[in-house]
């Protein structure tokens, strides 16, 4: 059977980098979003609680519920049907329009637009949110902002920083006007926080970092981090391929002498993603994906009961033309997920 194995002393290791970047495990918020990118809500969850972070960040209520037991502070970013039955969770304004559907009592982070232009509201609007929110006796606990470019070479990353001292400072006077509590000011996901030469604000929002990826090819002296994730796969049949002789549909590789060749019970329908046989996928100990992936198995020059697919996937995300995000978080959550 198909399975990931979750490497706890590699978690370990990037979260120390991590809080040690932050200045402490208490400023360091880790992004669970989307089965903690494909990694395992629940299991992260609990290794993140064991090495000792507090706050955790997730695309909705139904995920917060699932880990409300591990953290004290669970942040909430995109739910659409506001409810709110713990006073851990925090639900991120995306817009004014919001206000009027998020319930009394509840606690907010108002996530401001500098520059992405995708959620948020303007800077302008930052009073008149302040307002809506107090008149509603809903509780501001947080300002916030996301970067749209902190792992590129550009000037984005400064002037969204510019941007968002701005912010800090409107949100400072507003607070002294209407005698409010300053609220918790975040901004950096994980390229920003390495970027950053002295981080000051309340907590980071660590995402691809926690699980062992920053973009390494440019000048940012970011940590070399380990990945957290390995997909392994399990024999199903071995036949011998002649000479001559093609596997899987379309026939795209054809044998050049006889050779073992095995099943094996990973494909594009557990999320590993159909490769361009123009293009060589070697597994960590060497084996070739040959042709084809079908949607239930692949095809490997491999006898080995079970195979390491991959522990590291930068490789694929560049044969894929994309992002390493998006290698993981394809994997289907009935994969049954292990900590080693």
């Amino acid at each position: 059977m198909a399975k990931i194995l979750i490497n706890k002393e590699n978690l370990f290791y990037n979260l120390n980098i991590i809080s040690q970047k932050a200045g402490s495990k208490d400023k360091v918020a880790v992004v669970l979003k989307d089965n903690a990118y494909g990694h395992g809500l629940v299991e992260i969850a609990k290794l993140s609680k064991e090495f000792g972070i507090k706050k955790a960040v997730v695309r909705d209520f139904k995920d917060a519920h699932k880990i409300k037991d591990y953290f004290n502070y669970i942040l909430v970013l995109a739910e659409q049907d506001f409810h709110n039955y713990s006073h851990t969770f925090h639900i991120a304004l995306n817009s004014l329009e919001q206000i009027d559907k998020i319930p009394s009592n509840s606690n907010v982070h108002i996530k401001v637009d500098t520059g992405m232009h995708r959620n948020g509201i303007s800077i302008d609007d930052l009073e008149k949110a302040f307002l809506g929110l107090s008149q509603k006796k809903i509780n501001i606990t947080g300002v916030f902002t996301h970067h749209k470019g902190a792992d590129e070479l550009s000037t984005n990353f400064f002037w969204q920083n510019e941007n968002f001292s701005l912010v800090k400072k409107s949100v400072k006077d507003i607070c002294e006007k209407l005698f409010l509590p300053l609220p918790n000011l975040h901004s950096c996901n994980s390229a920003a926080l390495f970027r950053k030469i002295d981080f000051d604000e309340d907590f980071a929002r660590v995402g691809i970092a926690t699980y062992g990826y920053l973009e390494d090819d440019l000048p940012f002296n970011f940590p070399k981090l380990k990945p957290v994730m390995s997909l392994w796969a399990s024999k199903m049949a071995t036949r011998t391929l002649k000479k001559g002789q093609s596997v899987g549909y379309g026939g795209k590789f054809t044998a050049l002498e006889d050779m073992e060749v095995s099943t094996y019970d990973v494909g594009y329908g557990d999320g590993f993603l159909r490769l361009n046989e123009n293009h060589c996928y070697k597994t960590p100990k060497g084996f070739q994906v040959l042709g084809r992936v079908s949607m239930d198995n692949l095809s490997i020059n491999s006898t080995d009961k079970e195979v390491c697919i991959f522990d590291d996937v930068r490789t694929l995300a560049k044969i894929h033309n994309t992002i390493t995000y998006e290698i993981t978080c394809s994997l289907k959550e009935n994969i049954k997920r292990e900590i080693i």
